[in-house]
């Protein structure tokens, strides 16, 4: 067989040679050309490729039986090589065989080299062959090029083209089959015939027959026969007129093509015509991006930060009118203000997000960013400003211990504030009041009833709103006239009427100030209201934008016209912050109001017309940066000229009108570089823009005396004037690049504060640990103490001392974003002379920080040495094995010493074991106090102790993995409750995944767990007062175990580890005969594991519920759990625990804030919105913290609170940082943006750092109105006691207070009502402060009445009566609460015989008084009637401190009746999930005094 096989093998060989002479053959005669293939070039081409694939498929079939034989003789020949032991028996060697073997290499090996020369034969053939038919299809169009050039077109045949639908068929098939060919016989015949001479002679007696001429003509030229037979001019054009008919035949090939050629060609042009029209759009938009750069300031090299790009781009898609939040997550803002843009690459990066915009969105965000260049320039100055007060604090920080003295630097702002002039005054804060001063500091009877208003924040801020208010209704009646008139033509002859007469001008300018007290109804009634409503708010803030045109002001509508036209465009924006028109009111500058203003006709209609105030602002956009407009100087120049007239009657009504223009500008805005820049079109030169800082300089600092003599509105007039005159001549220049003649660093240099200037002790501490070779041990659990640490860059707020950021806050509140930076400048000057520090003071402050460091140091080491000890995180450890190891402390001579320490302290009750276990801050309080018993330096003695417990305490390193392991899933559950946005799901996740990644890698098992809490039966009490339900296991358990309930009835040991407290294993629960089984369809074979249940304590030790782990889904029938497992599952409980409850105080404090808010809403007005943030850990270790959008609470105490809360960066908020500065300095910040107003207030922890912020948004208002602001204080000091309540019984460092019966209730149904009841504490507090003549001189009071005052129609009698008529209401309620049985007497109409109740224990009673108790029963009808029918306007203005401690007490007392009425679930906050978006949550109505 062999030799067979030998002989065969070269038979395929010499097969392929001969091939191979056969293929070099023929492949001469394929490159021969064909005459014969110019007739039918297809049919050759067809031919000659299935020849080509016949020969190809006999030759590769050949050669595959060839191979086939091949195969099978090398395989007959290894059967008989192989087969050699018997005939019986076959025996065959193990064929090698390769797994995991890539088909594409078997291919690759198994392929042939003859098989490669084939297939590279057979490509350049057919390539030879395609290049043959395209050489011939160009040479047939060249040779048809030469024909249509010899022969020419008759157009004579397009006569033959009708497209009439009746003939259209038959005429296009004679054209098509037989017209081509008859015709030119007709004409051949026709020219034989006038060969023949036919024509002319009659009577020819030639044999000539036409017909059969044509007819032979016609075989002869039969077109399936003839091939390209040549053809005619005529012909030529008679084929195009064919193929043209063709086209109109229905339902044909033609047809359908010529129809989908005819819609490709209009898409196409349709296509071209919107890319033309898109490249035009995208021209324009880029001209005027690259014309709004000029807007911004740049930094030297004439670029802008990336990152600030970023932040408007942001800002503009997170406004929810726009919808474009996906556009966000294309932004990938920048951490840094390295990367910078250019004027191209501004205009490119801009472009390619805002590609899709429509015109009406491109509009809009190009005011946005015309608005954000302004608010650009307003940070780089508040940056300056800060950095000059930085390098105060360094400069007075002559120690070098990172902090100042808090009382020392209140004290020097009081004496700057009072040798200040009157004109800087009214710009600074007074810093004797809140929030300079705590309200801690705040006694209880200046707290609750001082009612002065000269105690503003702003001076006489509530005196100037009670003047323009007088003003306001002297106009309302020439208003409502105006509006009665029945055409547009009387009211514009009325305005003009109006303008002739300076008394009706003041009148006018006053009518667009209108207050936001109007009733609804008139609202409702009167259209034009929207711009009147606002001013009650911001009649100051008004007149604060227009520093220097007071004459303006007060002699000419027009501005003010203007500013309302403003407003009304406000309502059609909608909530669009970056509007243009919205900075109309408040970027104005002197030069705008001088010449942008209208004619007096002009703006009777413009505040009709809101339309025209919307074209009006489209125009504006549509002008790119909104410069250099000719016919907008055109018409400010003719509004200059109407101006004049008004202008001339100034000097007749001067002393009239001082007074109130020197009144208006107490609160204006001194903003020299708004003032240098003409609202959005005209800038002041830099040389002028330093004139007029000079001259503001001079009127700031002038002595009051002087500055009275000099009204202001003289000398603001010229500054104004020569500004107006500028803004005409220069139309065309740019805004400067200078802030008040400084230049910017291109750097925001308080952006890294907390990277460079803040020191952070545990950090410092920890570095200097790191580098001591005595600690090496600790080394490791050092880094990851540091790297789990909780927020990190929060100061915390002591009262006594400043660090860097809060000096720096504390200074920018006192001087406010308004004031120019020669008033900084002043400032810090006067600083640096007046802090002296003492000798002492020194010495004292170096000391405290030593104390600082050392208490840092000595915490980080104690806790890292915990740590260790306790290497299976159980969180415990055992105070006997403690002392056992302190006491070999050199060699025990230290033992008595250390047994005094055990006297000083306290140790927790020891457990059913007897053993007593001690937490990680009861471990430190320990070692600290052993520490101070031990002789030395209590620093170097703790850190030899410690030193000792390292080298003593010996862990392998398998010990030391796994220790580190346990930690970090610890960790990873406190983490996903403080990153939960107040939500258990996280933490119930983080726990499972902590049980089971330690059961399979350290425990080598499968485990199933759940966790049970305690809840009150009230279902069925026969079962039990409590019961146990599940409210979270592992996923493969949740058929059978989740919201499943355990009754103290049933089976099982989660009971008994609720009465004993201690944790319960159960080796094997199949032998137990007490375990319930929650799946019931398991078989008893199946129910064998390990059961271990664990109880959940509160800081208290308090039993709340129980988590339980098992075996039973393990495969191994025997799998107990080893007691490092169990002590770890202990740690995962006590972690649990914590996480939970700090969620739960979470939810309690948010719970507290929505019945402040709405308490605060329902008595205010001015506040437009209330956004509660919570601080939040970053998503990356050492990332900087967020901030979550809790919830939201609008003007009607309506409150959204986020399921979800959105996560807020700081790299976001460049515009908006006044949030983060609030966080970072724990101190009130009060700030403008877009506009708007806010006070931003920290809710500190108990450490004094800010776990969250309050920011009320007040509107355009510059300030509330001091009963409002008073009522903000009540407000935020109860929540912050709340807080402060609710985190102490949180860690166990206060002990709950049951104050009123209906806190028993329960936790969260507690937290409902803590609101009210320190608000009644305090109130309680204040009333014991009263004497008895505080009440003697209400029971007089209406004997007192003087003989002028008896008459009835005088007004101040009427109000006399009204006031009397309210003391007697307050107290009568008051006496009802305390004798509810006076009612059934009827004594209580009898103001006579209802005095005699005010007695002296009356106040003890009022202070006893618990309204939620049960044996209370009073008329809450009635009460209501006295107290609820009086406003708080009414009482405020009243101004007695006893009506208003009684008042608020009354309604205090009336809202916790009606809480306690309602059920219980109605005092539950709802728990945000991950399951909708967000709920809404209002406190109950009628339990507050109302705004009116």
């Amino acid at each position: 067989m062999s030799e067979s096989a030998s002989q065969e093998e070269p038979k395929p060989a010499q097969g392929d040679g001969k091939e191979d002479k056969e293929r070099k053959e023929e492949a001469p005669e394929v490159k021969e050309p064909t005459e014969s293939s110019q007739s039918e070039p297809g049919s050759f081409a067809l031919d000659t490729l299935s020849n080509e694939a016949e020969t190809t498929a006999d030759e590769i079939k050949s050669q595959e039986i060839d191979l086939e034989e091949q195969t099978k003789t090398s395989i007959c020949s290894i059967k008989d090589s192989n087969t050699r032991v018997s005939k019986n028996l076959v025996v065959r060697k193990p064929a090698k065989v390769i797994f995991n073997l890539d088909p594409t290499a078997l291919n690759s090996k198994l392929e042939q080299p003859w098989k490669k020369n084939f297939f590279e034969r057979l490509e350049a053939r057919a390539q030879a062959m395609q290049q043959k038919i395209i050489d011939k299809d160009n040479l047939k169009k060249e040779l048809e090029k030469k024909a249509k050039k010899k022969l020419p077109r008759d157009n004579l045949a397009k006569e033959w083209f009708n497209a009439e639908n009746m003939t259209l068929n038959t005429r296009a098939y004679l054209l098509d089959k037989l017209l081509p060919t008859l015709v030119p016989g007709v004409e051949k015949m026709l020219m034989q015939v006038e060969k023949k001479n036919l024509w002319a002679e009659v009577d020819n007696t030639t044999k000539f027959n036409p017909i059969n001429h044509l007819g032979e003509y016609l075989m002869r030229n039969n077109p399936y026969y003839i091939k390209d037979s040549g053809m005619s001019g005529y012909q030529r054009v008679m084929k195009d007129v064919t193929e043209a008919l063709k086209i109109h035949i229905p339902n044909t090939t033609d047809n359908r093509i010529s129809k989908i050629k005819e819609s490709i060609k209009q898409k196409r042009e349709q296509r071209q015509y919107i890319t033309e029209v898109k490249v035009q759009v995208a021209n324009t938009r880029m001209q005027a991006l690259q014309e709004q750069f000029s807007e911004w300031i740049l930094d030297p090299k004439g670029m802008i930060p990336l990152v600030v790009i970023q932040n408007v781009l942001h800002e503009f898609f997170q406004n929810p009118d726009f919808h474009l939040e996906a556009c966000c997550k294309q932004l990938d803002i920048a951490d840094s203000m390295e990367p910078r843009l250019n004027k191209m690459e501004f205009t490119e990066y801009i472009s390619s997000h805002i590609a899709d915009f429509k015109s009406e969105m491109f509009e809009k965000l190009l005011k946005h960013i015309c608005h954000c260049a302004d608010e650009f320039r307003e940070v780089i100055k508040t940056d300056m400003r800060r950095q000059m007060f930085a390098e105060l604090f360094l400069h007075c920080d002559r120690g070098k211990i990172g902090f100042l003295d808090r009382q020392r630097t209140l004290a020097l702002l009081e004496t700057f504030y009072d040798q200040s002039s009157k004109m800087l005054r009214s710009l600074l804060r007074n810093p004797r009041q809140w929030p300079f001063i705590e309200f801690e500091e705040i006694d209880l009877p200046e707290f609750w009833g001082d009612m002065d208003n000269q105690k503003h924040i702003y001076e006489d801020f509530d005196k100037v709103l009670l003047e323009m208010n007088a003003l306001l209704s002297e106009k309302h009646a020439s208003k409502t006239q105006s509006k009665l008139l029945e055409t547009p033509e009387d009211q514009h002859k009325h305005d003009e009427h109006n303008e002739s007469t300076l008394p009706e001008e003041q009148r006018e300018m006053t009518s667009e100030q209108e207050p936001n007290r109007i009733s609804t109804e008139e609202q409702e009634q009167d259209g034009e209201s929207t711009g009147e409503k606002e001013l009650y708010r911001e009649s100051v803030t008004e007149q604060e934008t227009h520093t220097g045109s007071t004459p303006e002001q007060g002699s000419s509508r027009e501005p003010v016209a203007e500013q309302g036209s403003h407003r009304e465009s406000v309502a059609e924006q909608g909530s669009h912050k970056g509007s243009i028109a919205e900075q109309g009111s408040h970027r104005r500058s002197v030069a705008e109001q001088g010449s942008h203003g209208e004619s007096v006709a002009e703006q009777g209609s413009h505040k009709g017309s809101i339309a025209e105030q919307g074209s009006h602002r489209r125009s504006v956009a549509e002008q790119g940066s909104h410069k250099g407009s000719t016919a907008e100087q055109g018409s400010h120049k003719g509004s200059t000229a109407e101006q004049e007239p008004s202008r001339e009657i100034i000097p007749e009504k001067q002393q009239d009108s001082t007074l109130q223009s020197e009144r208006g500008s107490i609160f204006r805005e001194s903003k020299i570089s708004r003032e240098a820049t003409s609202y959005e079109y005209t800038e002041i030169s830099p040389r002028e823009e330093k004139t007029q800082e000079q001259i503001y300089e001079e009127e700031l600092f002038v002595s009051p005396e002087l500055q009275e003599e000099v009204p202001t509105s003289r000398r603001k007039d010229h500054l104004s004037e020569t500004t107006k005159k500028k803004s005409q001549k220069d139309p065309s220049c740019e805004k400067s690049q200078e802030i008040e003649g400084k230049s910017w660093s291109g750097e925001l240099l308080t952006c890294n504060w907390k990277m460079n200037c803040i020191k952070c002790e545990d950090e410092e501490q920890a570095n200097l640990l790191l580098g001591n070779s005595r600690f090496t041990d600790l080394h490791s659990i050092i880094r990851n103490i540091q790297s789990y640490k909780e927020v990190k860059g929060r100061s915390a707020f002591t009262g006594v001392s400043l660090n860097l950021l809060q000096f720096v806050q504390l200074l920018e509140t006192f001087v406010g974003e308004d004031a120019p930076l020669s008033v900084s400048e002043t400032l810090t000057s006067f600083f640096k002379r007046g802090y002296v520090e003492t000798k002492e003071e020194k010495i004292s402050g170096l000391e405290q920080a030593r104390q600082n460091a050392s208490r840092a140091r000595r915490e980080l080491l104690l806790e890292a040495v915990f740590q260790k000890w306790d290497s299976d995180g159980s969180g415990f450890l055992d105070l006997k094995e403690v002392d056992e190891l302190l006491y070999t402390y050199k060699e025990g001579m230290e033992k008595e010493s250390m047994k005094k320490a055990k006297l000083h302290i306290q140790f927790p009750k020891p457990h059913p074991d007897q053993e007593v276990r001690l937490s990680l801050k009861q471990f430190q309080k320990y070692i600290e106090l052993v520490v101070s018993e031990l002789r030395g330096n209590e620093d170097h003695v703790l850190e030899s102790v410690v030193e000792f417990l390292m080298n003593t305490l010996e862990r392998s390193h398998i010990e030391n993995l796994r220790n580190c392991a346990r930690r970090k899933w610890l960790y990873q559950i406190q983490h996903a409750a403080e990153t939960s946005g107040v939500s258990l799901e996280p933490v119930y996740t983080e726990t499972f995944n902590a049980l089971t990644q330690d059961a399979e890698i350290h425990g080598n098992k499968k485990i199933s767990a759940h966790i049970s809490l305690l809840e009150e039966n009230l279902l069925l009490p026969d079962r039990g007062e409590v019961l146990l339900r599940n409210v979270a296991c592992t996923l493969d358990d949740a058929p059978f175990v989740l919201n499943r309930v355990l009754y103290r009835d049933m089976k099982g040991i989660s009971f008994t580890v609720v009465d004993e407290g201690t944790p319960i294993h159960v080796p094997q629960v199949q032998h137990h005969g007490n375990i319930f089984f929650w799946n019931q369809s398991l078989k008893k074979n199946d129910q064998n594991g390990s059961f271990l249940a664990l109880p959940l304590q509160d800081a208290y030790m308090r039993i709340f519920g129980v988590m339980a782990v098992d075996t039973l889904r393990d495969p191994k029938k025997i799998n107990i759990f080893v007691p490092h497992e169990i002590r770890f599952y202990q740690g995962v409980a006590n972690v649990f625990s914590t996480a939970y409850h700090y969620v739960h105080s979470r939810e309690h404090i948010l719970h507290v804030v929505i019945m402040g808010t709405g308490w605060l809403c329902d008595i205010t007005s001015d506040i437009t919105t209330i956004t509660t943030y919570f601080v939040e850990p970053g998503p990356t270790q050492d990332s900087d913290y967020v901030l979550r959008n809790m919830m939201v609470t609008g003007h009607l105490g309506l409150t959204e609170i986020h399921k979800n809360p959105p996560t807020i960066f700081r790299k976001t908020c460049i515009f908006r940082n006044f949030l983060f500065k609030c966080t970072d300095s724990s101190e009130v910040v009060l700030a403008s943006v877009c506009g708007e107003n806010h006070i931003i207030i920290p809710l500190r922890e108990r450490t004094g750092k800010a776990l969250g912020i309050l920011d009320f948004n007040i509107g355009r208002s510059k300030m509330l109105l001091y009963r409002e602001f008073k009522d903000l204080q009540k407000m935020m000091k109860v929540v912050q006691a709340a807080c402060y309540e609710i985190l102490g019984e949180l860690s166990g460092e206060i002990k709950k207070n049951y104050v009123l019966e209906i806190e028993n209730v329960g936790e969260v149904q507690r937290a409902g009502v803590l609101f009210f009841r320190i608000m009644l504490q305090e109130l309680q507090e204040s009333l014991r402060l009263l004497t008895s003549l505080d009440f003697v001189s209400l029971l007089l009071y209406d004997y007192n009445l003087p003989p002028e005052f008896t008459s009835p129609s005088d007004s101040k009698s009427q109000e006399l009566e009204a006031n009397t008529k309210l003391v007697h209401d307050i107290l009568i309620g008051v006496i009802l609460f305390i004798h509810p049985e006076l009612e059934l007497s009827g004594d209580f109409r009898n103001w006579e015989k209802c005095k005699l109740y005010v007695k002296s224990y009356l106040v003890e009673n009022i202070c006893e008084f618990d309204p939620t108790a049960k044996n209370v029963k009073v008329n809450l009808q009635l009460i209501g009637e006295h107290i609820r029918d009086h406003s708080r306007i009414e009482v405020w203005e009243f101004g007695n401190t006893v009506i208003e401690y009684l008042y608020q007490w009354a309604h205090i007392c009336l809202a916790l009746m009606e809480l306690n009425k309602k059920p219980s679930s109605a005092l539950a906050p709802p728990l945000p999930s991950k399951t909708n978006s967000c709920v809404y949550a209002k406190m109950p109505k009628g339990t507050v005094p109302g705004k009116c």
